[in-house]
């Protein structure tokens, strides 16, 4: 039975798609900086990776926590979802920019010491962080006339280069990486709201498909209700009659007979398909229970193949084709009229035709004949779609049903 929930979840996107996400972005800026470092020509390169790492296993536990704020707008509208990306990016930026700086700030010294040894000048770093260059001189800083003698060391002084960066410079140096790292989680946003999209139009398209479903099984059981309604009450007349002329035994097996008619048909679940040697068995009642009825005209023969017992079809679909056979012919005469149902394969299709000898449709029937073939037609198509067939014409002779459907079996 199809159920639509009234409360469901709103559409999110999975933990593992945003963690593989954010490791597949990470990894490629771990990537492309590890090309641009060796391009260039970088010193240190293993030195430098093993950094990068960290930095980069940083960015993404920060992602991680850009996610868990971002994902408080999922249900909000798209220019808010933007807005919160814009705002709440810049912050995380920060830390992510502050770590890089912190893990390559012994790399830049290495370099500049490195950079001094190439080309045979002492440089330092001051106890105030300024960059200091030694150079050696012949004679004292305080004394240049008075030259060092030969066998004296020589004197280096001291000049500065670069002064220490101030924390206005530190800080305009972590803002200039979190640029990169801002648009970098930009990025990620973008593909989260992309996916994010893609996971409410799945779910739309999944509602919409519970909701198609749910109408068609109203439907199916809205039709599957409307058969025979009348059947109950002809039975009960005939019921009525026979007990006013005392024939209290043939009223006993109709009344058992029913029994076993209405057991089996409630019983069934209107949106499950039945088995064809099922639906034969539950006609085969119907018409005992119309020959108690009609107990010198009602004949009727089944003919079903073993190879097709487990063939598979709409619930009670012969009901309103028999139904007429009995209401059209059996009752409109006073001579012996046969009802045949019987089935074979075609082409992979199943064929079950449904026949009689009587008259045909008498000229006032085209109301109520017209209304059971239209539900049959119905049930078909809610069943199967356009690919059924549904005939149902006079023949020489009597009158025949025929209904054409896919072959299908267990279920």
């Amino acid at each position: 039975m199809t159920q639509i929930h009234s409360f469901e979840p709103q559409a999110r996107v999975t933990l593992r798609t945003v963690l593989v996400s954010m490791i597949v972005l990470w990894a490629t800026y771990f990537a492309i900086t590890t090309l641009r470092a060796y391009v260039i020509g970088f010193e240190l390169q293993m030195d430098m990776m093993w950094r990068r790492g960290v930095v980069t296993l940083v960015g993404i536990a920060m992602t991680v926590v850009f996610w868990l704020f971002l994902r408080l707008f999922d249900s909000r509208p798209l220019g808010m979802k933007v807005a919160a990306g814009l705002l709440i990016a810049l912050p995380i930026s920060i830390p992510i920019a502050q770590v890089n700086q912190w893990m390559f700030e012994d790399i830049q010294r290495s370099e500049e010491a490195s950079y001094a040894r190439k080309n045979g000048i002492q440089m330092r770093r001051d106890d105030a962080g300024n960059l200091m260059v030694d150079i050696p001189v012949r004679g004292r800083p305080s004394d240049p006339d008075n030259p060092v003698p030969e066998n004296e060391e020589a004197i280096a002084e001291s000049y500065m280069i670069a002064p220490a960066p101030t924390v206005k410079e530190k800080w305009l140096g972590v803002i200039d990486i979190a640029l990169g790292r801002y648009f970098l989680l930009l990025a990620w946003a973008s593909l989260y709201f992309a996916l994010l999209a893609i996971a409410q139009v799945r779910r739309a398209e999944r509602r919409a498909a519970e909701f198609r479903e749910a109408a068609r099984a109203a439907e199916l059981r809205s039709l599957r209700y409307q058969v025979n309604p009348h059947f109950l009450f002809n039975t009960l007349n005939s019921l009525s009659a026979m007990v006013l002329t005392g024939k209290a035994e043939r009223a006993e097996q109709m009344i058992q007979t029913m029994s076993r008619f209405y057991r089996q048909s409630l019983a069934e679940d209107p949106m499950v398909d039945a088995r064809l040697d099922d639906e034969f068995d539950l006609q085969e009642q119907y018409l005992a229970i119309e020959a108690v009825r009609f107990p010198d005209r009602l004949i009727s023969k089944f003919d079903l193949p073993r190879d097709l017992e487990d063939a598979r079809v709409p619930g009670m679909i012969l009901q309103p084709l028999i139904e007429n056979s009995v209401k059209y012919a059996v009752s409109a005469v006073n001579r012996p009229v046969t009802i045949t149902v019987a089935a074979r394969e075609e082409f992979d299709r199943l064929v079950i035709t449904v026949t009689d000898d009587g008259p045909g449709v008498p000229a006032g029937a085209s109301h109520g004949f017209g209304i059971g073939l239209a539900n049959v037609r119905d049930r078909l198509e809610a069943r199967f779609g356009p690919d059924v067939v549904l005939s149902s014409s006079p023949i020489p002779g009597g009158y025949k049903s025929e209904i054409r459907i896919p072959l299908t079996r267990n279920g």
